[in-house]
């Protein structure tokens, strides 16, 4: 009794919010948003004026940005803003951003009310959880309370959910803990990430603590961050890759392209309040641990022995500097996995901090002996990270860096070796250099356009440069997954419709087809605008913009199954189409798709590792498309039990937990997309009678 006595007193204490002043914007901020807007309609691609329905768009986006979940404003808040729903154009042409403050006082006002009632909740509440109700974890389209009731009836299952969640984690990470005794875990959860000589905080102390720092980290007075997402909310009204950065989100854009972001070698974005991983720079700390994927969200951040913070709703800027520090320090994430939609799933990893090797980021490549129906075949076998290249330097010179360089060099031994066909692996290669993609193409076709760019004054293609010959002549395959993007989807898109090289892969690559252009604003204080202002087009005429490139025979990867890709962001540039550019087919490898296809889906039907991938992938597209949870115990515990099986096959891979990128230098038993890749490669072989690429007429030598 005294015990529970002490822990209300505590609780208590904590539920004293800070108190908050509106914040309002510095002087000439009303200049930069008048040099925006100036060269927003301007520079664009789309050359589309500032108008209603920019203003509508706008509006949509700042309002969504604060309450993501339609959780915290009621609809009687809306009805208020949505008067000024129209002028958020013209109020920018007069240098007036008011509107972007009064979202965001108003805003933290509801906010502090909510938490008011959930922390009061916590203290006070009882909770039935052999009850059977849900919680709606996907409330991107629901409707806002329409009462303030309504609010907190909302806010009750959110805490109840969170209780619940926290509560079967602990359970199953004992039960876990006792069937691997003597192993320790690499995944736990927060709960049991507590100093041995403290009192481990009640579930109830948890949430307070995390819903008080919420609301203090959303109230700290920052002029710059509410003018940056109000800004950046009118940029993205445009298209979801054009966005205001104020000095601060220029320099770390800056630090982003020098692939030094934020010391664990991670490319960031906000994401519902957290920072998304969109990208995992090959080489760096997070890299080589294996345990973070990209699509993951980091929640918190620990300092060596330090407690652990969060960062859930933290001005990014400040966020990445609590996990960048110097070389050989160590920081903790507190990390929500992609396969949870619901974020009721918690984990720490430790990284330490490093420098991003460039060796470690380059092309690797091996040769793989392969069993086919005629016997054994000699496979080459690339993978390619990203498209890297050194842009102020000469070949000749020292420090040079060329991704089409080293792939030439592994295709040169690989000729030397007698290779038969070869495996080009762009899974996970979100692009890079065009010029490198360029180059890269030409190393398997002997002429003619790469890829055609559409600005808003002409198109113009990209041709293949004059060589002194086709580095590789034998049939290839190229390997794509959902996270293939731009300068990856150029290249696969170049070879397919060149009918050079089969495609293999998600349904489709990410769609990822605009090239973006950072202006200044004036004066150093006045920030950049980062603007999407030409559009890449395959050689056929199609844009990559949204559709990506299709897969010729479907290889799916958990990625596939989730909710990710150019066509899922707000506002992305529709798909379109232009004259095709005039090009010639090198070779027909399009003519054997349909036997290929026929022989790889008898062959994945046979093969029992592929039809429990083929499981593995429903599952995980289940969960990702969940719209709702249980809150009774037994039910509750079943389902995250399921979830963790399935996370476990996402997240590690093998017992091995090494990364996937790494693992693909070496053998792996558990690729069965790779092991299909192969076998794919072999029957081109048999089917084209290993046969070259022929020579065409005129062709120099």
């Amino acid at each position: 009794m005294k015990y529970r006595f002490s822990v209300l007193l505590l609780l208590a204490a904590l539920l004293t919010l800070p108190s908050s002043a509106d914040v309002s914007p510095v002087k000439y901020y009303g200049k930069i948003a008048k040099r925006l807007v100036d060269m927003l309609p301007r520079y664009h691609v789309l050359q589309h004026p500032m108008n209603d329905e920019i203003s509508q768009r706008a509006w949509t986006n700042l309002v969504t940005f604060y309450d993501f979940d339609h959780s915290v404003f009621l609809q009687s808040d809306l009805d208020g803003l949505s008067a000024r729903q129209n002028e958020i154009d013209d109020a920018l042409a007069r240098e007036d951003v008011s509107f972007g403050y009064d979202v965001y006082n108003l805003y933290v006002k509801r906010l502090g009310e909510r938490i008011e009632f959930a922390t009061n909740l916590l203290v006070n509440g009882k909770w039935d959880f052999s009850k059977e109700e849900v919680y709606r974890i996907k409330r991107k389209d629901a409707p806002w309370p329409k009462t303030r009731a309504e609010a907190e009836e909302h806010w009750r299952k959110r805490i109840k959910n969170e209780l619940l969640q926290h509560i079967i984690a602990k359970e199953l990470d004992k039960e876990e803990a006792a069937k691997k005794p003597k192993k320790e875990s690499v995944s736990t959860n927060v709960a049991e990430k507590v100093d041995a000589q403290k009192t481990p905080d009640t579930p109830e102390e948890t949430l307070i603590k995390k819903y008080r720092q919420y609301y203090a980290v959303l109230t700290e007075p920052d002029e710059e961050n509410v003018l940056q997402h109000y800004l950046s909310a009118v940029c993205r009204a445009f298209d979801p890759h054009t966005d205001y950065m104020s000095p601060a989100s220029k320099e770390d854009f800056d630090m982003e392209m020098n692939l030094t972001l934020c010391g664990v070698g991670a490319v960031l974005s906000m994401d519902d309040g957290a920072l998304k991983i969109v990208e995992i720079m090959p080489g760096g700390p997070m890299d080589r641990d294996g345990r973070i994927k990209e699509g993951d969200k980091i929640s918190g951040v620990k300092q060596d022995k330090g407690e652990l913070e969060n960062v859930m709703w933290q001005p990014m800027k400040k966020s990445i500097k609590k996990i960048r520090g110097k070389k050989g320090t160590r920081v903790t994430l507190e990390i929500i996995p992609r396969s949870d939609p619901a974020g009721t799933t918690r984990k720490m990893i430790e990284l330490v901090r490093d420098e991003i090797k460039l060796e470690d980021q380059a092309a690797t490549g091996r040769v793989e002996c392969v069993k086919g129906p005629g016997g054994m075949k000699k496979l080459g076998y690339i993978y390619l990270p990203g498209f890297y290249g050194t842009m102020d330097k000469r070949p000749n010179e020292e420090g040079f860096r060329s991704a089409a360089m080293d792939v030439a060099k592994y295709l040169a031994e690989f000729n030397s070796q007698g290779v038969e066909g070869l495996v080009l692996d762009f899974r996970g290669n979100g692009g890079g250099s065009l010029r490198e993609a360029v180059f890269l193409s030409a190393l398997f076709a002997p002429s003619g356009p790469v890829v055609q760019i559409r600005d808003i004054r002409s198109v113009g293609c990209l041709q293949i440069p004059p060589m002194q010959g086709i580095a590789f002549k034998k049939p290839m395959v190229v390997l794509t997954d959902r996270a293939s993007a731009s300068a990856s989807e150029i290249v696969a898109g170049h070879l397919k419709d060149c009918a050079r090289a089969v495609v293999l892969g998600d349904n489709r690559t990410h769609g990822k087809g605009t090239v973006q252009t950072v202006l200044g604003l004036g004066p150093e204080k006045y920030g950049s605008t980062k603007i999407t202002t030409a559009r890449f087009y395959r050689i056929n005429g199609r844009s990559t913009q949204v559709e990506g490139v299709e897969a010729d025979i479907h290889l799916s990867s958990l990625l596939d199954a989730l909710d990710i890709g150019e066509d899922k962001l707000t506002y992305a540039l529709p798909f379109s189409k232009i004259n095709p550019a005039e090009y010639s087919l090198c070779w027909n490898m399009y003519q054997h798709v349909p036997a290929l296809r026929e022989l790889s889906q008898a062959r994945q039907k046979k093969n029992p590792k592929y039809q429990k991938h083929l499981e593995n992938v429903k599952g995980m597209k289940d969960i990702s498309e969940r719209e709702e949870v249980p809150l009774e115990r037994e039910a509750r515990k079943k389902m995250m039990r399921q979830d963790r099986e399935l996370r476990e096959l996402d997240e590690e891979g093998d017992e091995e937990e090494e990364n996937v990128r790494r693992k693909r230098n070496g053998p792996r038993k558990d690729d069965v997309v790779l092991e299909e890749s192969f076998n794919v490669l072999v029957d081109l072989i048999d089917l084209t009678g290993s046969e070259e690429m022929p020579q065409p007429k005129g062709w120099w030598q």
